[in-house]
């Protein structure tokens, strides 16, 4: 089965692993200072912390922005559960707002329609690793007085209007599982410019633990000393997946050069093709493409989907609206609520993209697809 994305792991990422099993931390050490700074390299500066995966940084973004029982989090629906779900687990109240019909990025228009005098945070989605559109949702989240999160999952190293992805909004969350461009094998991390959100996202990944003498409520006890003021969870990277994570982001320019020029031959082997729509791009944007999702209209996603999996093509559908899961529909979302997300949705298909796909293995793909649709 062609797989729709896949890690690519070189000799360099190997022995940056091994290095780090024959020395004497492998977790909470340098190799972990190292990632986090080769990261805000591509933050533009702003400081970042790793974490155990995408969840725990969207988990930790909505720490460090406050959120809590009684607020509501604007975000989109065309996203995995996580976006939504960590905002829940908080205690939030989630509202979806819909998105655009061309990118599957959250709407300026419907998040504005969306907020209210209790919204804590406005959730961009950086769908397929297009940028949202930021200009717009800083003016929603600003009229609102919320933070604006962007969900970059699937984004890292895009540009929007020359700014990179990690200074385009207030907190800014990352994943690295292994089909992202950047890989951990499992692993996120956040980025946090405000250095008061910054404290408080540190000490929530590690416990909660207050160790500084000067801020703890009963001192002198000792250099053991620690306390807890604040409930916190443990969302350490060890070193072993920060070395991994350092040593990819250092192939991350050439990955987003490889996968621009795959998604480049497949506009321009499927162009035309009856039946299919492909995804669009805003010219001031960069993107970094995790995925290549194409829209099979008529109806036929289904369809299209089942036989390219009979051929062997592991194509993929991301993602069910996220109110759709059952979790959501016991709290009481309804379908309907974001006609443009459920229509996406119904016609969306990812084929497969990763920087070692060759041209041989994407002719394939489009030999197959369009074979099937001319049927």
């Amino acid at each position: 089965m062609l797989p729709y994305g896949k890690q690519s792991i070189s000799d360099d990422d190997v022995e940056a692993v091994v290095e780090v099993l024959r020395g004497d931390w492998l977790t909470t050490g340098p190799a972990v200072g190292r990632f986090e700074a080769e990261l805000a390299r591509w933050t533009g500066g702003v400081p970042c912390l790793a974490v155990t995966s995408g969840t725990a940084a969207l988990h930790v973004a909505y720490v460090a922005a406050g959120v809590g029982p009684g607020d509501e989090v604007v975000t989109s629906p065309l996203t995995f559960v996580a976006t939504a779900a960590t905002a829940a687990l908080r205690g939030a109240r989630v509202v979806f707002a819909d998105v655009r019909p061309d990118t599957g990025t959250l709407c300026p228009d419907a998040a504005s329609a969306a907020v209210s005098g209790r919204t804590r945070a406005v959730t961009a989605v950086d769908y397929a690793g297009h940028p949202a559109d930021y200009d717009e949702l800083r003016e929603v989240a600003t009229r609102a007085g919320a933070v604006l999160v962007a969900d970059a999952a699937h984004s890292i190293g895009s540009t929007y209007k020359g700014l990179p992805v990690g200074r385009l909004a207030d907190l800014t969350t990352f994943s690295f599982f292994p089909t992202k461009t950047v890989t951990t094998a499992e692993g996120g991390a956040v980025a946090v410019a405000d250095p008061e959100r910054f404290r408080r996202a540190a000490r929530f990944r590690n416990h909660g633990l207050v160790r500084d003498p000067a801020e703890q409520r009963d001192p002198g006890h000792g250099g053991w000393h620690q306390e807890v003021h604040e409930f916190g969870l443990n969302y350490r990277l060890p070193d072993v997946l920060c070395a991994l994570g350092a040593s990819q982001l250092r192939r991350l320019a050439a990955f987003r050069a490889r996968r621009a020029g795959l998604v480049a031959r497949y506009d321009a082997l499927l162009a035309g093709v009856p039946g299919l729509t492909l995804p669009a791009r805003r010219p001031y944007v960069e993107p970094s493409w995790h995925l290549y999702p194409v829209r099979v209209r008529d109806g036929r996603r289904g369809e299209v989907y089942d036989r390219m999996r009979a051929a062997g093509i592991g194509v993929q559908v991301n993602y069910i609206p996220a109110y759709w899961h059952p979790v959501f529909e016991d709290l009481g979302y309804r379908r309907g609520l974001c006609p443009e997300a459920e229509a996406y949705y119904a016609e969306q298909l990812s084929l497969p993209l990763f920087p070692d796909l060759s041209s041989a293995e994407q002719d394939r793909v489009v030999e197959c697809l369009t074979s099937v649709l001319g049927s």
